[in-house]
Parts: C-alpha cells; structure tokens; sequence
C-alpha cells in the first residue's frame, strides 16, 4: 500500500470511535437539551460519515432514484461488500432513513442511547418470541413512515460478490407494506474488504433501482420477493461494471 493511503488508513481506524463517541454526545444534547426531531439530528450521523469518507480519500456518487418521492417510506435493500457502506451509505444516499440494528449494541453506554435518540430501531436477532416481537414493531415503525436500509445477505461477501438474498428480511418488507428499492453498492470491497484493517481510497458507486412494490406479497412467499430482489440489484451491479456477469 501506497504511504500516503497506508498513513489515510491509520487516521480513518483512529479517529472513527473518537468521531463516534462525539457524535453520539451531540446527538443526545441535540435530541435531549435542544429539542431536536430524530429527522434534524440525523446531521450528526451524517457529518460523522462525511468526515470519515474525506479522511478516506473515498469519492462516492450516486446514481438513479429520480422515481423516489421525498416524504414516503421505503426499504432500501443491498448487496454488503463492506463495513465502508455504512460511511457510504449514511454520507452520501440524500433519503431520511434509519438502521436497524441488533438490540444488544442499544445497551452501550452512550452510543446506545444515541441510536434511541435518533431514532433507530432495534432488532433482537434471536430465535424467540421476543424476536417475532421486535420484527412486527420495527415493521409498524417502517409501515407509519420511516424508511431503513438491510442487508439482505445477512454478512459481508468475502470476495465482493453477491451472495444469496435471506428470506428472513423480506419478512419485514412484506409485513411493512412500503416498497423496497434495490441498491447497488460497487467499489467499497476494494477499499475496504472484509479482514482487512486499513482503508484505502477509491471511488464508490450507489446505484437505486426502480422500487419494488410489496403490498401485494403474503409472507408465504418471501422467498420469491428475495429472488426478485436479489435479481434486480443483480442487474444494477452488472450495469455499473458495464453488463459484466456476476455481481
């Protein structure tokens, strides 16, 4: 690795948690002393991600989504090449959304609380009636307005490719009742791979599908809005690498 992007890669996996502990305290004195809506104090989360992506040396763009309308709820549904899609992601994606997250990280001090405050949702990731329960609740939050990001390949693909859609998340989608738009994120897996410590700059590419419609899906058959979906961001991929096969 170059010096320059090898020193880049340092600052980036220091300066993150200092960057998330201040961001996590200004978001609950925004929220708590100042008044501030989950809406307006998603500028902390935002400016978070576009410091540590201009650090990076990363340049992301975005491309489609011109079908979207501002105010309506949507799943935003992914390929996962990276942990850097989330700086990606929450930088640079220009949509009010919220992440789902597993519930036990909502018990750190500070940074749990700071999730609460700006108003994402947690998800008990569990095989227990608790979990059905935090399903249909995150469900009800999305469905009354809010729209969230998933990663339907449940982890990050170790070589960058596309993995199989899980049919557990387009339980949500079905449950929720708004569409899904399929998201495809091409050139953080050269970044940033999963094992690797230090970041590297490099341009990202985001590009939003046409919105998938979900109300007229039944959970029993999850599996075919995932195949679908999982088709779609396919095809987003294989277009921004120029119709090349694979994902």
């Amino acid at each position: 690795m170059h010096v320059g992007h090898l020193l880049r890669g340092v600052v980036l996996l220091v300066l993150a948690p200092v960057l998330t502990i201040i961001t996590s305290i200004a978001g609950l004195a925004g929220t708590m002393l100042f008044g501030m809506s989950s809406s307006a104090a998603q500028r902390f989360p935002r400016l978070w991600a576009k410091i540590l992506l201009a650090v990076s040396g990363a340049a992301v763009i975005i491309k489609g989504g011109g079908s979207l309308k501002n105010g309506n709820p949507y799943i935003f549904a992914g390929n996962h090449q990276s942990q850097f899609d989330i700086f990606a992601l929450q930088g640079c994606l220009g949509h009010d959304f919220r992440w789902l997250a597993k519930k036990e990280l909502f018990d750190v001090p500070v940074f749990g609380a700071a999730m609460r405050r700006v108003g994402y949702i947690p998800v008990d990731r569990s095989h227990s009636r608790a979990a059905v329960k935090s399903l249909d609740e995150a469900a009800q939050r999305i469905a009354a307005g809010t729209s969230v990001i998933i990663f339907p390949e449940g982890t990050r693909s170790a070589d960058g490719e596309l993995l199989p859609f899980k049919s557990g998340a387009m339980v949500l989608a079905i449950k929720a009742g708004v569409p899904v738009v399929p998201l495809a994120i091409v050139g953080t897996h050269a970044i940033l791979p999963k094992g690797r410590l230090l970041a590297k700059p490099g341009k990202v590419v985001i590009r939003l599908g046409e919105p998938i419609e979900t109300s007229g899906y039944k959970v029993s058959q999850k599996h075919e809005l995932a195949e679908r979906l999982q088709a779609a961001v396919a095809a987003l991929i294989a277009e921004e690498r120029g119709g090349g096969a694979g994902a």
